[in-house]
């Protein structure tokens, strides 16, 4: 009889720390859910040499092969993150028979049909709910909790670096260069942000969450990708005028007719919208579904606990099977093979700054311009001077991309405008498309 469910870590830094402050903080607790308690055997280190603040029975070890041929080790939890080598760690331990559970995004989005098959010919499992959101429960309930629904949409706020700077901007009104410089103080954004800013980390998870909705395979090659890099002061200050408020999306949509939509972008939001509200680091993923409705999950996104409390639920999944000798969760559900939605074909609402001549009739040939390209305009306000020449914003109806963006290069060709400034979707429930 086993005394104990045996965990190999690999990596042992922010989160795996925290794995560990958690297991001994609620070891009691988890004893009594599991049935065994739950006990770090080995961690993979980069430097067995390092001074850690951390001291455990555990052993520490700079070779994988100590974790792979270690009978006694049940579940090898990956926190190491990127792709190599972590991704063919994971497959050599699923191949030694061992359950894996991870944090690991990149490896999951791009990576996650080869993973679900090396899991289930070997007949363990592959978890990895800390994957997207922190410690918000988001995976285990579209696969499980909300298995009866037709999943339909799905939106999210699921980077806390990109939210955190477009609510200083919005609600201290600084520029881009300054709230960047002070999310890297914070440690909320990288030396490098271009993951962050550029919208490639949201991307990441926006194709695993698509693909357990939608019950069909999305790769991030199937996401359309904008980051945070052109939205300024202006554009904060405007979509406050208009009642909205400048979030950084994930957004994905089935349509029997058009497909799957999967797209990152910055979006103007109403603000009486349940993310609209979802500031600093926190994140949020909104779900809608045939049969539940609405539902917002929310909560911390990362961080050292709640990111450990999402990978220590699935061990404890996966250890309560041990125990039972059962296997009782739901393995890989992307069985449908759907098409995609190209993003000429989406459709949103605009919000449009121009920066054009200051005389009259621009206004009528801007009109001119967007109507003989099928752009319906709903509002077009225009606000101020710029070195003799005015600022004008519009805000489209519903468009299909592929006409605005023929608008687009209509405009630039008009004498009289000097430039478009920015464009921005515009997410507003109350105007379907």
């Amino acid at each position: 009889m086993k005394d104990s469910i045996n965990v190999g870590l690999l990596g042992f830094g922010t989160v795996g720390t925290g794995v560990m402050q958690v297991l001994a903080e609620n070891a009691h607790e988890i004893k009594q859910k599991v049935g065994l308690p739950i006990r770090v055997k080995s961690v993979l280190v980069r430097d067995i040499n390092k001074k850690r603040s951390f001291n455990g029975t555990f052993t520490v070890t700079d070779k994988i092969e100590d974790i792979l041929n270690d009978e006694e080790i049940d579940i090898v939890i990956e926190l190491m993150g990127g792709i190599h080598p972590s991704r063919e760690y994971m497959l050599q331990a699923i191949a030694a028979g061992k359950h894996v559970v991870t944090a690991n995004k990149d490896v999951v989005a791009e990576f996650g049909k080869d993973m679900f098959a090396a899991a289930e010919e070997s007949n363990v499992d592959f978890m990895f709910e800390a994957s997207v959101g922190g410690g918000i429960p988001i995976i285990t309930p579209l696969k499980q909790c909300l298995t009866a629904n037709r999943i339909t949409e799905v939106i999210g706020i699921v980077n806390g670096t990109t939210n955190y700077m477009l609510t200083k901007m919005t609600q201290e009104g600084l520029d881009y260069d300054t709230v960047l410089a002070e999310a890297q103080a914070k440690g909320y954004a990288e030396s490098d942000p271009t993951a962050d800013v550029g919208g490639l980390d949201a991307a990441r998870k926006a194709a695993i969450l698509s693909s357990i909705a939608f019950n069909t395979r999305v790769g991030l090659n199937d996401v359309y990708v904008e980051g945070i890099t052109r939205i300024t002061p202006a554009d904060i200050e405007y979509a406050k005028e208009l009642g909205y408020v400048v979030k950084l999306l994930a957004i994905a949509k089935d349509s029997p007719e058009k497909g799957v939509d999967v797209r990152v972008h910055p979006a103007f939001l109403p603000q009486n919208h349940p993310l609209a509200a979802v500031n600093d680091v926190f994140n949020a993923i909104f779900v809608k579904g045939n049969a539940i409705g609405e539902a917002m999950f929310y909560g911390r996104g990362a961080g050292a606990l709640p990111t450990a409390s999402a990978v220590l639920a699935d061990v404890i999944a996966v250890a309560r099977d041990i125990v039972d000798e059962s296997f009782s969760r739901v393995r890989c559900t992307c069985y449908e093979h759907k098409s995609f939605c190209p993003v000429e074909a989406t459709e949103s609402s605009y919000y449009v700054r121009l920066l054009v001549e200051d005389e009259p009739g621009v206004l009528g040939a801007i009109a001119t311009a967007f109507g003989a390209e099928g752009v319906s305009l709903n509002s077009v306000i225009q606000t101020r001077k710029v070195n003799k020449r005015a600022e004008i914003v519009a805000i489209t109806h519903c468009v299909e991309e592929k006409k605005i963006r023929k608008a687009a290069e209509v405009l630039r060709g008009l004498p009289v405008v000097n430039e478009i400034r920015n464009m921005i979707r515009v997410e507003n429930p109350q105007e379907a498309c």
